[in-house]
């Protein structure tokens, strides 16, 4: 389904990808992060809805496509630094550093810290090209944004598992 996708992704001088495919792509990272501890629970899914309508300005029916069509892709997908040295190569360095809050976001959707998604999450900050500093503020944003997401919706906040970035 993806073959023509996979191999432009994987050629060994790809083309900046379009925006449709860039979509694509970091839809997929979302997924496969989501994905690192074993889990993809209806909190990680809500998730990656919820910043797929937000970051394109899709309506819910939009979001649901591109978001079934990720995690078909990351299904057949050969590896996590293809992913992100297409993203790399197709956004700005702020725009890098929005993936990397996102993808903070769906890591801590499930109220935990898994140390798979925080490995595979340390190995995309640096392929990304991500300063370490840039990543501690973005995973701090983010945490700041579930708690707040938790107090409007009036829950307790989730549970922080420390981790090596705490």
């Amino acid at each position: 389904m993806f073959a023509d996708f996979l191999s432009r992704l994987t050629a060994p001088r790809p083309a900046p990808l379009g925006e449709g495919d860039a979509r694509l792509a970091l839809s997929s990272l979302l997924v496969r992060v989501a994905r690192a501890d074993g889990t993809y629970d209806a909190g990680e899914r809500r998730t990656i809805h919820r910043i797929l309508m937000t970051r394109y300005g899709l309506d819910t029916t939009e979001a649901e496509g591109l978001q079934q069509q990720a995690e078909a892709l990351e299904g057949e997908a050969p590896d996590t630094v293809r992913f992100t040295r297409a993203i790399k190569d197709a956004v700005p360095y702020e725009n890098r550093l929005e993936v990397v809050r996102a993808l903070w976001e769906v890591v801590m959707a499930d109220g935990t810290r898994d140390p798979e998604e925080d490995a595979l999450l340390r190995l995309v900050t640096s392929l990304l090209g991500i300063t370490d500093q840039d990543s501690h503020r973005a995973r701090l944003q983010a945490r700041d944004k579930a708690a707040s997401r938790a107090d409007d919706a009036g829950e307790a906040p989730a549970a922080k598992a420390p981790g090596p970035w705490s």
